[in-house]
């Protein structure tokens, strides 16, 4: 029987587990660019603390996706206070060209997935989904103006940058602790030689090769050849089954912030 595939919605692509399961590589991603990549290494808690870590951004990444309008005001608020104290030279955590950065790669990383794991979305399908995740940089301090207009204006900011990303050692010797598994329990690591190459598998290539990660045509041969059988593998799961890291992600996120008060939650 073939399965219908998820809707090209932010909820559709957002839900799957396959998204949730490619959040290093959005984070290498993001601190690709020098002053996120800076504001990351002087002022997160990512390899001290990656659990916790995970667990904020992802209730931000899904309650605005799935949440009410309460629960989006509270998730948004708890990030902006969290926000208030990350600045450092050349970062400010409320500033929307960064915002952009990180909504961007938001995007750009969900398309991806979808597409790897569910097949090429047609030209109005993207611009539909496009249009959808701008609510991961509005939510905050993006204006709306400031989201380019359609794909073809994204194509040409998302390039734009990439091509001129530089990133120094500072930033190269956090990306390879995070891969690493930072200060996860030792049971966890032999799990992360694994996650480290599809991570590295499925960056963006001029991203992969600024990092100065080693990358061969052998590599890429393994990697093709695992994703051949991730991909129908994955397809072949119920949704019941895709869907459960969303349904605990989102327990475990309004259990959370339902018990912030509501003046807490205002900040």
């Amino acid at each position: 029987m073939t399965r219908r595939r998820p809707d090209a919605t932010v909820q559709g692509v957002v839900g799957e587990a396959a998204f949730l399961l490619t959040s290093p590589r959005r984070f290498l991603m993001e601190i690709a660019l020098p002053p996120v990549g800076h504001g990351v290494v002087e002022h997160s808690k990512a390899l001290i603390d990656p659990v916790t870590r995970f667990r904020n951004t992802s209730a931000y990444i899904f309650l605005v996706a799935f949440g009410d309008d309460e629960e989006r005001r509270r998730v948004v608020r708890f990030v902006n206070r969290a926000h208030a104290p990350v600045r450092s030279d050349g970062y400010n955590a409320f500033d929307p060209k960064l915002q952009l950065w990180i909504a961007a790669v938001m995007f750009h990383g969900g398309r991806d997935v979808y597409e790897r794991f569910f097949g090429r979305l047609d030209r109005a399908e993207a611009e539909r989904l496009y249009r959808e995740f701008a609510v991961y940089g509005t939510s905050l301090q993006v204006p709306e103006e400031m989201w380019p207009a359609d794909l073809d204006a994204f194509d040409a900011y998302w390039h734009s940058v990439v091509d001129d990303l530089e990133i120094d050692e500072t930033i190269r010797s956090y990306a390879r602790a995070l891969l690493s598994g930072g200060d996860l329990p030792i049971v966890v690591r032999p799990a992360m030689a694994l996650n480290r190459f599809f991570t590295l598998g499925m960056l963006d290539p001029r991203i992969r090769e600024a990092y100065r990660f080693t990358w061969t045509e052998a590599h890429q041969r393994w990697f093709d050849r695992l994703m051949r059988i991730a991909v129908p593998a994955y397809r072949a799961l119920p949704a019941a089954a895709r869907h459960l890291p969303k349904r605990l992600v989102l327990r475990d996120a309004r259990k959370r912030f339902a018990a912030v008060p509501a003046h807490v939650a205002a900040g």
